[in-house]
This record gives structure tokens, sequence and C-alpha cells, in this order.
């Protein structure tokens, strides 16, 4: 059970760290395109907003990178925005893959204790019989207890692993099509539907 306990209190704290981790207004704040295109016409792109930029969200830290190459070719600055992305993709999946661990052997760890309790009942039928439903009560008890506290944090477990898998893909498909629109904007290709947004 002690496994199971530590399993389920690393999973509840990767699932409420991640939660708020993963709001959409964290990891891409409104307008922040059009907040660039802004800077870049009166001409106040400079060192501090980028940090600023970088360091205010993923979608930012990603805009931040086609920006510094924003005066090369189109390939470039995409290419930029691509290698930066990698990262930025990277540390929103971190602890998913730990909490699909969990998920994955939480259930394994019930099997096991119902294990190690079929084995106390079956020591027990050898030393005392089976005329004593009392002394085998314990092992059978410990048997489907842990069977239980395994799928019940599994259970749970899975189903957010697997929202979070689907929640990231959502932020990453677009936290791409914001910086294609940023690549496009400062390549003047949609200059005119960006300066209704702004």
């Amino acid at each position: 059970m002690l496994p199971i306990i530590a399993c389920s209190v690393i999973a509840l704290a990767i699932v409420a760290e991640r939660i708020w981790s993963l709001r959409v207004s964290r990891v891409l704040p409104k307008n922040l395109v059009a907040q660039v295109w802004r800077w870049e016409k009166v001409s106040q792109l400079n060192d501090r907003h980028l940090q600023e930029l970088q360091a205010g969200s993923p979608l930012g830290c990603i805009l931040s990178a086609g920006i510094m190459n924003r005066h090369q070719a189109r390939d470039v600055m995409k290419e930029s925005i691509e290698d930066t992305g990698r990262h930025v993709v990277h540390e929103l999946e971190r602890y998913l893959n730990s909490l699909g661990t969990i998920a994955a052997i939480t259930p394994l760890l019930g099997l096991l204790g119902t294990v190690i309790g079929m084995i106390k009942v079956f020591a027990t039928i050898t030393t005392e019989g089976v005329g004593n439903p009392g002394a085998l009560a314990g092992g059978i008890s410990e048997a489907l207890i842990t069977t239980a506290a395994g799928l019940s944090v599994a259970i749970p477990t899975l189903m957010f692993y697997r929202y979070f898998r689907g929640r990231v893909r959502m932020l990453v498909i677009r936290m791409e099509q914001e910086a294609l629109r940023m690549v496009e904007v400062m390549h003047g290709k949609r200059e005119h539907d960006l300066d209704k947004t702004v």
C-alpha cells in the first residue's frame, strides 16, 4: 500500500502543476502577435521587449526566436522558430511521462499486493487449516484492498495523462498557427489583416 499511496501523492502533485502550467492564458497570451507588430511598426522592438516576450510565455519564447531573425530570409526565420518550438514542446510535456508511468505501474503494484495477500492466505491454511475463517480474512482483505487501491489511483491518473497529452497537442497547433502568422506579418504577407486587430 505504501508505494501506491506514494504514487497517488506524486500523481496528484503532477496533475495540479500541469493544470496550472497548461492554461491557455499562460501558454498563448491573447493578441501577442498584434502586440509584436505594434512594436515593430513604431520601431520599439528592442532587446528589452524581446526579453519580456521570451520570459512571458511559451508562445512569446517561440515568437522571440523568430523575431531575432526577422531580417533574414523567411526560411531562416521559420527554422529558428521550429528549433525553439521543439524545446518549448518538451517543456509543455514535462512530467507527463511520469504521470503515464504511474498510471501503468499502480495496477501492477495492486496486483503484487494481491499476490502477497494470497501467499499469506495459503501460509495460514498450511499452519492453521481452513477451519478458522478469521485467520484467513486478513490475507484476503489485503489482497482485495491493494487491488482496489491500485486501480483507484491508475484510472484517474490515466484519464489525466490522456487529457494533458491532448491539451499539449492543441496548444502546439495553436502556437504553430500564431508563429506562422507572425512570420507572414513580418514578411509583409498578412499585414493588412493584422492591422485590423491592432
